[in-house]
């Protein structure tokens, strides 16, 4: 008798199907139940706040969290491609586990919804826990659990399963499949409808936040202390050779943002507090109204290893810092201690900490509002960064600024610090070969090695390349530019057939030699000799 009964006709799946063929279905109803979600929560973050979107919320804590070593093998390894490759991860992980939770709701669509609600509220918790989040920020994650769990219901037929079964199970078997086929039916056009629903709302938070991150049009006035004329640099002579100005699309960019900040200057200030007699407040046009200094200044990472690529060079316009600090009064906060750091905050919370004494030893230590001629793009800090000539960026360059905190190390560390880099990073000497690249097969002959070399606040006052570990040959130097800029420098060299092993190294203005001893990015910069091999034909 068992054999003739009729297969259960669950949520228009007739129970003919093979129960495989039955658990990938129901998978499918569960990871796309969670796509609708997701799309839902990111056009509500695109437009509260984009950074609370679902998946990036999770990305951004999963980046607090990781060891230190982890994220450094990350940029080794991937590149500026790191964030991307996190995004997709966190994708594929909870679309696996969407997918666990539509099996669940074959059996069970509350077991199943309740997997879906703790994905969702892992997200809020996310979310809610960045540095500046308010309740608003848990609205993503809200509507994401809203629509979620209505297609999952929508698809599985949701707690009605369960009925369904007891009342064809005791039906003939053709009555029962022709039932089941007939709710297939708008099943199937459910499975179309919210996939479409999903690349529209999708479609629609990218289309906002396009427009949301268009840069309000900023007319920044000529400076007062001017670069002067820029030099004509090596590239127009030698192909390979990195352009002595970088374009500011090429400028490079690490930081731990899954989304770049949206901040318009209509509603953003820069404050100053702490241990300052007065505490200042400015907003973006009362600090362009300041004397203004333009200079060209070299930036690089601490992730940058020997040879890397996290390293620019640009025209910056902006404020002096030591005439913002001198308006504020340093040191004269009531009951204070004499501070020994500026703990800069962007608009998001992340912190940045910058020795004192250095920051106001003379170097042109800059509140930047423009770059290249232009205001800063969104990417490189929008409308106000920071930046601190001979210090790595995660010391002296805080993007997206919008507080300067006088404080002491004892009392505030700041978000690298925590995470055991070094407190003074002041950049290491280095040089790099730009071309050839490594490994590149080249022709007997005339061949020009070049490349770039840099000492902020020190200047490069030679270059040198050994061919094979032999003697240490004179580079010819391009034009200086400033003593916080980078050099370009070339060698001809009359290759031979064989393998050849090019390394070069760097001396300061005042006489230091580029150390060969390597070292790893971790804690304060990377050092070494740059070698790489070529081939010639």
């Amino acid at each position: 008798m068992a054999d003739i009964l009729p297969q259960q006709a669950s949520a228009g799946v007739p129970r003919s199907e093979p129960p495989t063929m039955r658990r990938l279905l129901f998978a499918s109803y569960g990871v796309l139940a969670t796509l609708v979600g997701m799309a839902a929560g990111h056009l509500v973050a695109a437009l509260l706040n984009p950074a609370a979107s679902p998946v990036l919320a999770v990305g951004s804590t999963v980046i607090d969290l990781t060891p230190t070593p982890v994220k450094e093998f990350a940029v080794a390894q991937f590149g500026t491609a790191d964030k991307p490759i996190l995004i997709g991860s966190v994708l594929l992980g909870t679309l696996v586990l969407a997918g666990i939770a539509g099996v669940l709701a074959q059996r069970s669509f509350v077991l199943g919804a309740a997997l879906l609600l703790a994905l969702v509220g892992l997200a809020g918790a996310a979310a809610l826990a960045r540095p500046t989040a308010s309740v608003v920020d848990a609205a993503p994650a809200i509507a994401a659990a809203a629509v979620g769990l209505g297609a999952l219901a929508l698809l599985t037929g949701g707690v009605q399963t369960g009925s369904r079964l007891s009342s064809t199970s005791g039906e003939p078997g053709g009555r029962a499949a022709s039932e089941a086929s007939d709710q297939s039916r708008p099943r199937r056009r459910s499975v179309l409808l919210l996939g479409a629903g999903a690349v529209a709302m999708g479609a629609a938070g990218q289309w906002i936040g396009r427009v949301r991150s268009r840069i309000t049009a900023v007319d920044l006035p000529a400076a007062t202390d001017t670069a002067g004329p820029f030099p004509k640099g090596l590239e127009s002579r030698y192909d390979g050779i990195s352009p002595l100005r970088t374009p500011t699309s090429d400028f490079y960019r690490v930081d731990t943002r899954l989304v770049v900040p949206t901040v318009g200057v209509d509603d953003w200030t820069l404050t100053i507090d702490g241990d300052v007699e007065k505490e200042l407040t400015f907003t973006f046009d009362e600090l362009s109204a300041m004397p203004l200094i333009e200079r060209d200044i070299t930036l690089n990472c601490v992730s940058n290893s020997v040879g890397g690529p996290y390293i620019s060079s640009a025209r910056w316009l902006g404020v002096r810092l030591t005439d913002l600090l001198e308006m504020a009064g340093v040191g004269g906060g009531p009951g204070s201690r004499r501070a020994d750091q500026i703990l800069s905050t962007d608009v998001d919370g992340f912190t940045i900490s910058t020795p004192l004494e250095v920051a106001t030893d003379g170097r042109d230590a800059m509140v930047v509002l423009g770059m290249n001629g232009g205001p800063l793009p969104r990417e490189r800090g929008f409308p106000c960064r920071l930046l601190t000539p001979g210090l790595y960026g995660y010391v002296g360059a805080t993007k997206w600024l919008t507080k300067l905190t006088l404080t002491t190390y004892e009392e505030q560390t700041a978000y690298w610090t925590e995470r055991d880099w070094a407190i003074d990073a002041p950049v290491k000497i280095a040089s790099r070969v730009d071309t050839p690249k490594a490994l590149a097969s080249l022709d007997a002959g005339k061949v020009v090695i070049g490349g770039v070399a840099w000492a902020q606040r020190r200047g490069i006052a030679k270059v040198e390349v050994s061919i094979d570990d032999g003697d240490w040959q004179v580079a010819e130097l391009g034009p200086k530019v400033t003593v916080d800029y980078w050099r370009q420098w070339y060698l001809e060299w009359d290759a031979t057939s064989g393998r050849h092993d090019i390394a070069v190294r760097a001396t300061t203005e005042d006489g230091e030699v580029q150390t060969e001893d390597r070292a790893d990015p971790f804690p304060d910069g990377a050092s070494g000799w740059q070698s790489i091999a070529v081939i010639v034909a």
